[in-house]
Formats: C-alpha cells, structure tokens, sequence
C-alpha cells in the first residue's frame, strides 16, 4: 500500500481476516466502521498510518504470515442458511459452532445441502468468488420427472435466466430422473432456475465437488479442516486472480 494510492476500506477490513469484502460492505453501510475516529463511506482508502476499528475494536493491517487462518469444508444440511447473522435461526455460523470468527465462502440455498468453504481469512474469499477463476463445482440433482439426452444437450448449452444465458456446463444423467452437473459460475438459484426453464422442478440438489475438494468421508452436519495439499491446490488455482468491478 503506497502512500499515494492507499487501499480501499472493504479490501483493507477483508485482508485482514476480520470478515468477507461483502460482509465489510455491510459493515461500512451500517456505520459500525471508523477510520481514525470518523465514519467513512463505502469507497474510501486506508491510508498508512490510519487506524480503522469495527465496532469499537481496532483492525490491524493484513500480516504476511497466515499461519492462524481456518479453513474448513463443511457438508451443509438441508434447512442451513449461509448467513454470518446470528439472528437469523439455522445459520451456518451457530450449525458449525467453531471457536474462530469465520464466514462462508460464497452460499448454498437454504434447500440444497453439500460442499462449502468457510474461512477466518477474508482475502482468499474476494479471490475464490471471482468470476474470472471459473472454479469447477459439481452437484448431483433429482428431479420430478424423467430427463432425457434433449435435456442434457440444452443444459449443456446454456439457458437464458436472469437477463442472461448461462455458460456452457458438463452434464452426465445418473437416472431417469437425476443428473450431475458441473458449472463454472454460481448465479442466482441458478440449477434450479434453469430446470424450471426447462419445465422441471428440483426435489434434491447436493453440491459433491468445488475445485480439486471433494465431499466424500463428510457426513451431513460434518465439517473438517482444509489439509495443507488441498490449500496448496486452492491457493495456486487463485494465484493469478484479479480484482474486478464486482470484488
């Protein structure tokens, strides 16, 4: 961080480990962020020599060494919400219990269950959620009616939903009525939604799969730390990761 430049205030807050770009958005909006005792707006830079505090308490800059850092994969049961407010009943923080502040990496809707990411260390969080990484995650979904080689090829070719079409996607059918599916881009609902365009309606949805971590050996409501060989993989897929106008 130059002294000219600086480092904007939800990167500086996410480097730090405190919490997710997205959640520091938050936090700045609900003014419970001050830097040197003012309240800021979103957008403002961290200049060095700046003290920044969050609620109170002092965030200090993002350390070299991320030794301390939790990562942890997590088989999310059906009816878990992948929210960070402890209000709000079934969330992933009081289903997992962990000593360490930790937030989800990216979500899984409340009806489908699998494979999830969750972390102490908010920069590694802006890096997996980028589009450009185009990450592998697989799922294995039922649904209501028989599926066929016409419902492959067009799930395969993309569906127009919201204001778009989705990317070209791998589909292997599994049974007359489920499939896996294979995405690089995590819309809105989007499985489900694409189903829907195609006139089927999701029963079950599990995510199996994101990048090289798989969800085989986790029982539902389990959760395990990232070994050292997964983090290395994870960390050199998102080594050349860049910012974008979404981060």
């Amino acid at each position: 961080m130059t002294e000219q430049q600086g480092k904007r205030l939800n990167k500086f807050i996410s480097e730090s480990g405190y919490c997710s770009r997205r959640e520091a958005d938050k936090l700045i909006e609900q003014n419970r962020v001050q830097i040197n005792g003012k309240t800021p707006e979103l957008g403002t830079k961290v200049m060095p020599g700046d003290k920044v505090t969050v609620n109170g308490k002092p965030i200090n800059a993002s350390p070299e060494n991320k030794s301390d850092r939790v990562y942890i994969a997590y088989n999310k049961p059906i009816g878990i919400t992948c929210t960070t407010e402890r209000h709000v009943k079934g969330n992933i923080i009081d289903a997992i219990n962990h000593p360490e502040r930790i937030f989800p990496i990216g979500r899984l809707d409340k009806p489908s269950e699998g494979l999830i990411f969750l972390t102490s260390d908010g920069d590694i969080v802006n890096k997996i959620l980028r589009a450009e990484n185009a990450h592998d995650k697989e799922y294995v979904v039922n649904v209501d009616k028989p599926i066929n080689d016409r419902f492959k090829t067009r799930m395969e070719r993309g569906i127009p939903i919201l204001g778009t079409v989705t990317k070209p996607c791998r589909v292997k059918i599994l049974g007359p009525k489920q499939f896996s599916i294979i995405l690089t881009q995590g819309l809105n609902r989007q499985i489900r939604r694409m189903c829907e365009y195609l006139g089927y309606e999701v029963t079950k949805l599990k995510r199996t799969r994101i990048m090289s971590v798989e969800l085989k050996g986790l029982k539902v409501g389990q959760w395990r730390p990232l070994s050292s060989q997964e983090m290395k993989a994870i960390n050199k897929a998102v080594a050349g990761s860049r910012k974008t106008a979404k981060s």
